[in-house]
């Protein structure tokens, strides 16, 4: 990922995406970690916010196999991590400085105009951080007024990955994950907190019918 940094924005993606897909079909062939994917059938075709439950490293990496180029939305800190900072730095991400309080959401709506243009969907992950499978954590409205600010539906995401591919634990677990795309929430005329509450409803009534992977 480092060799590529000359290259267009979308054309490092789709070397990532690549990278990614390895992962997961490693994963499945040495762990046994499988998947299923429900809902691919209504996916849109014009750049959405992604707004998905994080259980798991899984789901950051399968998510980059089934819908065009993503731009995660992530903490600046990350950057910094060597290696995997700087590979990422090449992958498009939208970064927060939270020591910068409210003008943390400037940053994102600012830099989010700019991937749409490019032709990136965003990626935010709502509850903040990876949290372990079957809990549940505050959801920010973050991602919801960045979809108000740019006027564009959400796509919600559940899964079960946490189960299989836990926080904070290099094992993996054999089995299946099912993630599952839903229908598109629209922004437009709603305030953040409600949005967020329409979308975690919907993620989290999901991820209570998935339960853990059988």
């Amino acid at each position: 990922m480092l060799a590529t940094f000359w290259l267009p924005r979308v054309a490092r993606y789709r070397i990532a995406a690549n990278w990614c897909r390895v992962v997961l079909a490693g994963a499945r062939r040495i762990c046994g970690v499988r998947w299923r994917v429900d809902g691919t059938g209504r996916l849109p075709t014009t750049p959405h916010v992604v707004m998905a439950k994080h259980s798991s490293t899984w789901e950051t990496l399968a998510l980059n196999l089934y819908l065009p180029p993503l731009a995660f939305v992530a903490k600046k800190e990350l950057l910094g991590i060597p290696f995997f900072g700087w590979g990422f730095a090449l992958a498009s991400p939208i970064t927060i400085d939270r020591s910068r309080g409210t003008d943390a959401m400037e940053q994102i709506v600012t830099q989010g105009r700019e991937r749409f243009a490019q032709g990136f969907w965003i990626v935010v992950y709502p509850e903040g951080t990876r949290i372990r499978a079957g809990t549940r954590a505050k959801y920010k409205t973050g991602g919801a007024r960045l979809a108000i600010a740019l006027d564009v539906p959400i796509l919600p995401v559940a899964h079960n990955a946490g189960w299989l591919w836990p926080k904070g634990s290099l094992g993996k677990r054999a089995g299946e994950v099912t993630m599952v795309f839903g229908e598109p929430i629209a922004s437009r005329g709603k305030d953040a907190a409600a949005l967020t509450a329409e979308v975690e409803a919907w993620i989290e009534a999901e991820v209570a019918r998935l339960g853990a992977p059988g």
